[in-house]
């Protein structure tokens, strides 16, 4: 899955959740359910997401989304093979990413 953000510091709840193509909800939910997903909060208790807690939340959409997995399920694989598991998820994210600015370039030409 390839998700569309600007470079930045920090993102606002609302637009991860249109990223991701999901309620703010659900966000605030896996907020609370994940441990690896600790977003700063600014005086009035908006959430702002750094480009670290993106990532997290990339693989936890992947694996609940795409892959399946309870969400019980999900906690344990992170705490399980979070390292390994995570730098593999990164690289395909990556190819991913790459994959669709060639065709992206090759439907231009």
């Amino acid at each position: 899955m390839h998700i569309d953000l600007p470079e930045k510091r920090y993102y606002n709840i609302g637009e991860v959740a249109k990223a991701f193509g999901v309620n703010t909800s659900l966000i605030r939910f896996w907020e609370k359910e994940f441990d690896v997903l600790k977003p700063k909060k600014n005086a009035k208790g908006n959430r702002k997401f750094t480009p670290d807690d993106i990532k997290h939340l990339k693989f936890i959409y992947h694996l609940v989304k795409e892959r399946g997995f309870t969400l019980e399920g999900a906690k344990t694989h992170l705490k399980e093979e979070k390292q390994k598991t995570l730098t593999n998820f990164e690289i395909i994210s990556k190819l991913e990413g790459v994959k669709a600015q060639l065709i992206k370039l090759k439907n231009q030409l």
